[in-house]
């Protein structure tokens, strides 16, 4: 089954809470009033709640389903009194009409005030990919009402357009199936130890669109392009041939070294402010030469400096 079937299968469940637990978490060394860490889980019907959240239970964390936001302050109260038992928890919340949303926004601020360590994963999709998962179900979304699919999709956008704005982390799972959308979820939480910053960069190219879940992006398209070099043209970004290419032409190592700075910047704000994720979109027209050479080169730089990151070339071979 892949993100499709079983999101939109999930979203239209009862309303009664539902508690599953993985592996217990590791007791050792946690104090007996130690506050757990506390990941939100929310997002688009259908983009892939309901998968992250089984992703989180395998790695060990205690996970709950469709509990109503103003429940998740006890939650994390009854995890900090389990003595280490309930180190990590997981809350999937959706967001169905103005007075659930302001049940969030009140606990969010009441966590903000216990001085609570609290993440937002928000998972996205478009609304082409969503309106084909739920047909392909055959169930209505949960938002639409006597109205059509795309009428609940877009009030449903409406009401999470501020939370995806506070997201820690924004996964587009337009073209992820379900091992795919896991593995993302596997590379920023199987780690044991919990990095300052991890970031992903993503080559891709503007013909296909930006990418949605993109926090920075940047335009190669200043560079001449390798695609019209016929013995370059077959290759990628990943050779070195096309690499060097790339790095000869005027401009593009003072962009590399200008623009690492101008992230050593950014990078030492988003500490402070408590963000540990970020993704970083390098385009060119197709995704396949000058995006991804600059990539590879600024993931680089970036790992040299301590920063977790992981690449993806979103287009790299779509042509």
């Amino acid at each position: 089954m892949n993100v499709n079937e079983h999101e939109a299968q999930q979203d239209q469940g009862g309303e009664d809470a539902q508690v599953s637990t993985g592996a217990p978490a590791d007791a050792a060394g946690v104090p007996e009033a130690a506050i757990p860490e506390l990941v939100i889980i929310s997002g688009m019907s259908g983009a892939g709640r309901s998968t992250a959240a089984k992703c989180l239970e395998d790695l060990g964390w205690f996970v709950v389903d469709n509990l109503p936001p103003a429940l998740i302050p006890t939650m994390v109260e009854l995890g900090a009194r389990s003595q280490g038992n309930v180190a990590r928890i997981a809350v999937v919340v959706d967001v169905r009409g103005r007075r659930f949303f302001d049940n969030l926004r009140e606990s969010l601020a009441d966590l903000a005030a216990k001085h609570v360590t609290r993440r937002i994963v928000f998972l996205e999709s478009s609304d082409e990919a969503l309106v084909r998962r739920f047909e392909s179900v055959r169930r209505p979304h949960p938002l639409q009402g006597d109205g059509r699919i795309v009428d609940g999709i877009d009030a449903e956008r409406e009401l999470l357009r501020e939370l995806r704005g506070d997201a820690d982390l924004v996964i587009d799972t337009s073209s992820l199936n379900v091992h795919e959308l896991r593995a993302k979820m596997d590379a920023q939480f199987a780690g044991e130890e919990e990095p300052e910053l991890r970031a992903t960069v993503m080559s891709f190219g503007f013909k296909y669109g930006l990418p949605v879940d993109a926090d920075l992006v940047a335009d190669m398209r200043f560079l001449p392009n390798p695609h019209w070099v016929p013995e370059l043209r077959p290759f990628t970004g990943l050779n070195e041939e096309v690499s060097a290419y790339v790095f000869n032409q005027p401009g593009a190592k003072e962009f590399l070294d200008r623009y690492a700075e101008l992230l050593r910047l950014i990078a030492a704000g988003y500490r402070r402010e408590g963000k540990r994720y970020v993704t970083i979109a390098i385009g060119c027209t197709g995704g396949k030469h000058r995006s991804v050479a600059t990539s590879e080169k600024l993931a680089a730089r970036l790992a040299a400096e301590g920063v977790e990151t992981v690449v993806v070339h979103r287009d790299m071979g779509r042509e």
